[in-house]
Parts: structure tokens; sequence; C-alpha cells
């Protein structure tokens, strides 16, 4: 079954259980922050695992000790779908295992 676009109220929802989270431009927002580098890489690495997984890719921005992630789906013309929600609530999960702030 072909996952469907999510209402503004199904975002608004989800978002109350995803700390940090925002709804922007059709796509929902992180940004973390880590002592250092090194563990915003294996953060990154652990994400990308999980993308794989779910075989579902955000956009990812690593900074020297930050990483952004944005995630929507593209095969529903870019919008938040629940795919979309369990990829957060997954990342959201693992951020504590790698210090993120």
């Amino acid at each position: 079954m072909a996952p469907r676009p999510l209402s503004e109220s199904e975002i608004a929802d989800a978002l109350e259980s995803l700390p940090g989270w925002t709804f922007e431009d059709d796509r929902l927002i992180r940004g973390y922050g880590f002592a250092a580098h090194l563990p915003a890489v294996a953060f990154l690495v652990h994400v990308a695992t999980v993308q794989e997984e779910l075989e579902h890719h955000a956009d990812l921005a690593l900074t020297y000790n930050r990483l952004g992630v944005a995630v929507n789906t593209h095969s529903v013309g870019g919008k938040v779908t629940e795919l979309d929600v369990t990829l957060a609530r997954r990342v959201e999960a693992l951020a504590p295992a790698h210090g993120a702030r």
C-alpha cells in the first residue's frame, strides 16, 4: 500500500511526541547538537542504518558538531507521511545514546 500524505492535524498530533521537531516547508525537521565532531558523525551513521532498514531516507546535513535532519516522502509529492513520522521517532530514540542535545 502506498503511503498517503498526513493532514496538518495528524502532523501536529505526531509532533506532540517528537520534542524539538517542527513542520516546515512540507518536511519534519530537527537539529541535533553534540559535544564534538565524532559523536555527530557516529549519530549520522546510526541514522543512516535506520534509514536503510526502513528503505526511507531523510536529508542529513552535518557540520562540525551538528546534524540536521529533514524528512518527507518524495513518492507522494514531497508531503509528510506516517513513514516520515516513524523515521523521526526512530531517530529521536537514538539521540540520547549519542549525547545529542
